[in-house]
């Protein structure tokens, strides 16, 4: 039985695709495109330096978005745990397009430090930086409120800000992926800035260059943040303890439940898989056992996070076995 017939047609799976993802795609784009018309018009190598990082970050985003995508398609026969790890397989690759625009951007900056050159069109410079950073701003903001909500954070206002630092470990990778670029692109815009208006207003052109590698090496950090945490995804890794805690609750939550004896919640790109070993009172025949056990596992599966539940039984042993995080 499919609960959800429509769940693999083309319209459903864009709806459930990522759209922090999106937005910064077609955000990126736009800016690589003025970045890109005023680095060839001004020789400025702070602003290639961002033209090289928003041009990685509107590739990267398409990718991820696609990922996020086919990510959203139900299991198979074939692939009976569904498409979850897909999505960490797009943010590999998206890794390495970073990777390698930072090398670009480094090699540059190593040019211009070497050879510092005084570009022109100062006020060209100031608009096209000044307009990206607030795009990417205005990205990173969303980016932050996606963190919060997947998180279940209930932070509101600038809140949000502390809240989506604290709470970016439990996004998906592609939210993740949003974050990490655009606060890099953001920081990296302001220091573009800056290297403009100091190199336009003193002899100090050899900071273009210094900036230039420092944009660079902060995509390469990045790439190492987002690579790190897309290849655990993808060998897979335990949920957080929140997710945890919050699964044991709605097992404890059944009043005929008293312990749970084994709990595995692994993440799959965005969704949890449950296993566990639950321990009921003593003294239910097996029809009335086997009727609590779907109820738990129905309640659990109401959550939108969580795709996949597998519960075995046990009659109480009479031990403790389940320590909540936080008593541990």
């Amino acid at each position: 039985m499919d609960p959800e017939p429509e769940r693999n047609t083309f319209r459903s799976l864009i709806r459930k695709g990522n759209m922090s993802s999106a937005t910064a795609a077609a955000g990126n784009t736009f800016i690589a495109l003025i970045k890109g018309a005023a680095a060839v018009m001004t020789g400025n190598g702070a602003m290639f330096a961002s033209t090289m990082h928003s041009v990685a970050d509107a590739v990267n985003q398409m990718f991820v978005f696609a990922g996020s995508v086919l990510a959203e398609k139900k299991p198979t026969k074939r692939f009976p745990a569904g498409f979850g790890r897909v999505i960490n397989l797009f943010c590999m690759v998206a890794v390495i397009v970073v990777t390698i625009m930072a090398y670009e951007t480094i090699k540059e900056g190593i040019h211009l430090i070497q050879h510092p050159i005084h570009s022109s069109g100062f006020w060209l410079n100031i608009i096209v930086l000044a307009v990206s950073i607030l795009i990417d701003g205005f990205v990173l903001v969303k980016a932050m409120k996606e963190v919060v909500r997947e998180s279940r954070s209930d932070a509101k206002g600038l809140a949000v800000v502390s809240a989506a630092f604290r709470n970016v470990k439990r996004a998906a990778p592609p939210t993740r992926l949003v974050f990490y670029e655009d606060l890099v692109a953001t920081i990296g815009g302001l220091l573009a800035l800056l290297a403009v208006i100091v190199t336009s207003l003193s002899s100090f052109a050899v900071l273009d260059g210094v900036v230039t590698v420092a944009i660079g090496c902060l995509m390469v950090l990045i790439a190492f943040r987002v690579g790190y945490d897309n290849m655990a995804g993808l060998i897979g890794v335990a949920a957080p303890l929140e997710v945890e805690e919050r699964v044991a609750g709605i097992i404890l939550a059944e009043s005929f439940v008293t312990d749970i004896y084994q709990l595995r919640v692994l993440q799959e790109g965005r969704y949890y898989h449950v296993e566990g070993l639950i321990e009921l009172q003593r003294g239910l025949t097996l029809a009335d056992a086997d009727d609590i056990k779907f109820k738990v596992r129905d309640q659990l599966l109401q959550d939108p996070d969580i795709t996949d539940v597998t519960l075995g039984i046990l009659e109480d042993n009479g031990v403790r076995n389940w320590v909540p995080a936080e008593s541990s």
